[in-house]
């Protein structure tokens, strides 16, 4: 087999390739043989019919496509391997045609991985904001933990900011009621949103027995961007009466004996969720100042599928919290030029890390086990709320575990840049990344308790809460 590269562009190629007779004649053999058990010819037994008879029954241009059809797809490879190109997409093949020996050639033009230099990414410098836990921070989360203990009492007064209602709700286009959007006795605290526009207006200042009819366009179901007449109804006001924040109260609500101690304790689990936030802008910034080292041509297509991917993402997920995208990009102050561009940008330096990551891997050499590869697929299961193993069963099924190793691989690529960076927050302190434990708090110099480096170029990482939990979300979905 003879091959020729031709370069189209930095990621694009056309292949050439020549596949000699010899090459060819074992998949020849194959398919005489497998035509000869599905044809009957008198005077010999099936599976026994000789070559000539089925170049006579059948044609040998059958038999020589068939050939070249199961031997095609191995030259392709083997001619990629020659030449060292790593695909990203499949081919486009063109031009199949037999040679007078009965060999064959054919083209190919596909998107391969480009060729560049990875820059230096020891010593990497960057800079984060510094943490800062606020009193009203602390406020904000010892008022909440207040409200769990927190006692309604009914009141002769309108209805306020901040109160509880139980009202009747209903919502009618063309005199019939919206199939859904009908509720009873539903318990609600004014001002909280996130139910229908207009609610919380239409609220404030009715008393119980009174209603309110407002129109207001619906923002999720069949009939999302619609004009819809909606009627509430107040059945009861109630004022929330928060526990005094005293030394029983933290007994009542935690482990410990006076207030000062909750607050405490407060303050420092704020900090550590802080301090999670900190290292993952930490990992961002030093992943970005790595992509600013280094000029990485991408292939439009890939471009276009991932971006294809990412906006159907986000558009399923505003469907399900039941938010337009002219609403969600109102809320967020963005056109639709705006949000485009960021999304360009997002998809595009994703690719580009996915690229570095790949190649500081491989040069580094990184090791897998068994162990590392079961733990990735838990978590990955945990992460869609699915079974483990049903997760695993379907990714061995589908051939996705090569993928979640790439996964593992870029993770500890990712890892070890951030691990080696010097990142300062705002005030010029060192930012300690390397021991920092996934609850938040810096621990000895043990490997097997660091923060995971979440791989950036994955469609979902990891948010963290105030409370220094983690949730995960949509990477570029900011809904």
């Amino acid at each position: 087999m003879k091959s020729a590269v031709e370069t189209l562009s930095p990621t694009r190629v056309k292949l050439t390739v020549e596949v000699p007779f010899e090459d060819l004649k074992p998949s020849l053999d194959a398919a005489y043989s497998s035509i000869a058990k599905q044809i009957n010819v008198p005077g010999f037994r099936r599976g026994k019919v000789p070559p000539m008879v089925i170049d006579r029954q059948v044609g040998r241009e059958v038999v020589v496509d068939q050939a070249i059809n199961d031997t095609l797809p191995r030259v392709y490879t083997e001619a990629l391997q020659a030449n060292e190109l790593t695909p990203l997409a499949q081919p486009e093949i063109d031009g199949v045609e037999r040679t007078d020996d009965d060999g064959f050639s054919f083209t190919a033009e596909v998107d391969v991985k480009p060729d560049f230099e990875v820059p230096d990414y020891a010593g990497i410098t960057a800079s984060v904001d510094d943490v800062e836990v606020t009193d009203a921070d602390v406020d904000e989360q010892v008022d909440a933990l207040r409200e769990r203990f927190a006692t309604l009492s009914d009141v002769e007064r309108a209805a306020a900011d901040g109160d509880f209602v139980v009202l009747d709700l209903k919502a009618v286009q063309d005199g019939q009621v919206v199939d859904g959007a009908e509720v009873s006795d539903m318990s609600y605290k004014v001002g909280r949103g996130g139910m229908i526009d207009g609610l919380d207006e239409a609220l404030v200042g009715l008393s119980a027995g009174e209603e309110k009819t407002f129109e207001t366009e619906l923002v999720g179901g069949d009939l999302v961007g619609q004009q819809v007449e909606v009627t509430v109804v107040v059945k009861q006001v109630q004022e929330q009466e928060l526990p005094e924040l005293d030394d029983e109260f933290a007994q009542m609500a935690s482990e410990f004996d006076t207030v000062d101690e909750l607050v405490a304790d407060v303050r420092e689990r704020l900090g550590r969720g802080k301090r999670l936030e900190q290292a993952a802008e930490a990992r961002d910034a030093v992943l970005e100042a790595l992509l600013e080292k280094v000029e990485i041509p991408l292939p439009d297509s890939l471009v276009t599928e991932e971006l294809n991917s990412r906006r159907q993402n986000i558009e399923q997920q505003l469907a399900y919290a039941g938010i337009s995208m002219e609403k969600y990009l109102e809320d967020e102050s963005q056109t639709v030029e705006e949000f485009e561009a960021d999304l360009d940008r997002r998809v595009r330096d994703a690719i580009a890390a996915q690229f570095i990551l790949d190649e500081i891997a491989q040069r580094e050499e990184f090791g897998l086990d068994q162990q590392e590869l079961s733990q990735h697929l838990v978590r990955r299961a945990q992460q869609s709320g699915q079974d483990p193993q049903e997760f695993a069963n379907h990714m061995f099924e589908h051939n996705h575990i090569p993928d979640l190793v790439q996964e593992i691989m870029r993770g500890k690529a990712l890892a070890l840049i951030v691990e080696g960076a010097v990142v300062t927050d705002a005030s010029g302190n060192t930012v300690e990344l390397k021991n920092l434990r996934p609850d938040g708090t810096i621990g000895d110099d043990e490997p097997e308790e660091q923060l995971e480096v979440v791989e950036p170029a994955s469609t979902s990482t990891y948010t963290v809460s105030t409370d220094g939990s983690t949730d995960e979300s949509e990477a570029d979905d900011k809904a």
